[in-house]
């Protein structure tokens, strides 16, 4: 299996996410909404531009005591969150997945 991006809609939310899923299925990082679905694809556009800068990748500790990031675009804007960790050296590892995986990802369209 290849890493791919897939591109769904919210039936609650009325808005178009995205996530990022690895060779084993498991999700590197996920979308806030958009409302339409060509500002969903700008979206993954800019994580494939965007992390293969380290720096863009800001590290995280959640109220609970897990590990995160967020992934940041040049304006400083958050274009993807991954889940939490148990350790920083896990959260470290997807990060590092992330910058291998998101350019060449496949993009798979659900939303229909």
């Amino acid at each position: 299996m290849k890493a791919k991006f897939q591109i769904y809609k919210s039936t609650k939310r009325d808005n178009y996410f995205f996530r990022l899923i690895d060779i084993n299925a498991e999700i590197l990082l996920m979308s806030e909404g958009y409302t339409t679905i060509s500002a969903c694809k700008n979206g993954v556009e800019a994580v494939r531009k965007n992390s293969k800068n380290r720096l863009k990748f800001d590290c995280k500790t959640a109220t609970n005591g897990k590990y995160y990031f967020n992934l940041k675009a040049a304006n400083g804007q958050i274009i993807g969150t991954s889940e939490t960790y148990h350790s920083e050296i896990a959260r470290d590892k997807r990060i590092d997945l992330v910058q291998r995986f998101a350019e060449s990802a496949d993009l798979e369209d659900l939303s229909n």
